[in-house]
């Protein structure tokens, strides 16, 4: 499965590539509404994906002559496997040299940090995660998590109760634990 590069309801073209291919994914994720599965993108150079597979560029909506294209096309990929922790399936990851970076968009709960006070200690994994979903002040976060060959990182974090795109919070640093994880899957 692909997904169109549409600059011309996307990010602002001042953006870093990296940034707008993060801000694109968020609104295609948007765009499906909530409580969707994970989804993994692998993020490819444009002008090299013309010139390489012309086919799959026709496909993607990449005129050769649309000089304002992003410079990142993401193309998403086959299906997290239900039921497969997402640490696990990361760790299956091998990418192919043309693959320039890749992002992933999850959702997740999240409490504010002035709750971390009232965890109660001892949960494991499933009663913490029960805890939370109960939890009054939980909120609901879809995070866009982008990393490439390079280092280079970026996120994207919307809540469900501020859904708009002018409410979308963006940063290099927003998602660590992701961005390693998705880091890895380039390292040999």
């Amino acid at each position: 499965m692909t997904m169109p590069n549409d600059s011309s309801s996307g990010p602002p073209m001042a953006a870093s590539p990296l940034t707008r291919a993060v801000l694109e994914i968020d609104e295609y994720a948007s765009g499906l509404g909530w409580d969707q599965p994970a989804r993994l993108f692998a993020l490819v150079d444009t002008l090299q994906l013309r010139s390489q597979e012309p086919g799959l560029a026709r496909q993607l909506g990449l005129d050769a002559a649309d000089d304002a294209a992003a410079p990142l096309t993401p193309v998403e990929q086959d299906e997290i496997p239900a039921g497969t922790p997402l640490d696990e399936f990361l760790g299956t990851i091998a990418w192919p040299d043309a693959v320039a970076g890749c992002a992933l968009t999850v959702e997740r709960l999240m409490l504010p940090p002035s709750a971390e006070a009232s965890v109660p200690v001892g949960l494991d994994d499933a009663a913490l995660t029960r805890w939370v979903a109960e939890h009054p002040d939980r909120q609901e976060v879809r995070m866009t998590v982008a990393v490439l060959r390079d280092g280079s990182r970026e996120s994207a974090l919307r809540l469900r109760e501020k859904d708009s795109p002018n409410e979308v919070l963006t940063g290099a640093g927003l998602v660590p634990g992701l961005a390693e994880a998705l880091a890895a899957t380039f390292e040999s």
